[in-house]
């Protein structure tokens, strides 16, 4: 797709919050047309200021769209955009396709897949691996499942978006892949945050053993990063305490179906529910460290 195609190209892009926003304006400087809706209207004036067009709903975001992008927080607010009153599937045309690229586990992903079907509509289950400094960067990874006779069309948006987009299999797939991946990262930093205060309450200086992890096989940029913003309590969101628990009761409860136990998830996720309820929920879920005390 030339980018005389992308400017004839118009792409619904429904949830233009913290994730959103920056995988629009990526959209939005790769030349497509954007139609943007967002459940808060302020969130998409800076859009319009970059050439993106308002619309008042969903539905009238998808009015005229090739392809359509969701990226809202959890599975019911993807099936009220798209399915519910002034929803996206009432205007979105047949034979169009559908880029659902919000974290919503495996069993929203599949009523939503059957949602479109219903709709005639081409069903591609994407969501992303990476938090706003990728989105704004456009090097997120796309984990991306769906039709082959529809991967070549979506590439130029996915490509607009991320670094890397890997097709993993049929519907479902991406999800499956981004709950492993999340829930990987949530024991990472419940990891990090006992780390340190075990390193405390052996009377060590923090500092030095982040240096070590930092020049250590076992340790990572990440690790070492999220480290520096415990021992900083400087909890500015990139991937919020709240959506970060969401995922990880969606891995649990994807692994209880597929009869398994996440023992390490399990140990600590009724703290970070705590922590949500005590008023942390929008910050970093790196605040983990303030409340991971015993």
């Amino acid at each position: 797709m030339t980018n005389d195609t992308q400017s004839k190209t118009t792409v619904a892009f429904v949830g233009t919050g913290r994730m959103g926003a920056p995988m629009a304006t990526r959209l939005l400087k790769a030349g497509f047309v954007v139609r943007v809706w967002n459940r808060s209207p302020e969130r998409v004036k800076p859009l319009v200021e970059l050439g993106a067009i308002a619309t008042s709903s969903p539905a009238d975001a998808a009015t005229g769209a090739d392809v359509l992008v969701t990226m809202l927080p959890d599975g019911p607010l993807v099936g009220a955009a798209m399915g519910g009153p002034q929803g996206a599937l009432d205007t979105l045309r047949r034979g169009s396709v559908w880029l659902q690229m919000s974290s919503i586990g495996v069993e929203w992903t599949a009523q939503l897949l059957e949602l479109a079907d219903h709709h005639g509509v081409v069903f591609v289950d994407a969501p992303v691996s990476g938090s706003v400094g990728p989105a704004e960067a456009g090097t997120l990874l796309v984990l991306a499942g769906g039709p082959e006779g529809v991967r070549s069309q979506v590439a130029p948006v996915f490509d607009a978006m991320g670094r890397e987009t890997m097709w993993l299999g049929e519907a479902g797939a991406g999800s499956k892949a981004k709950l492993v991946l999340n829930n990987w990262l949530v024991g990472l930093v419940e990891s990090i945050a006992e780390t340190l205060h075990f390193t405390e309450a052996l009377g060590l200086d923090p500092e030095l053993i982040i240096e070590l992890l930092e020049d250590a096989p076992i340790g990572s940029p990440y690790a070492v990063a999220k480290a520096r913003q415990m021992l900083a309590a400087d909890f500015a969101p990139s991937f919020t305490l709240k959506l970060a628990s969401k995922d990880a009761d969606l891995a649990v409860a994807s692994a209880r179906s597929a009869g398994i136990d996440l023992r390490v998830t399990n140990s600590f996720i009724d703290a970070w529910h705590l922590a949500i309820a005590n008023g942390h929920g929008d910050e970093d879920l790196s605040v983990v460290y303030t409340n991971s005390t015993s």
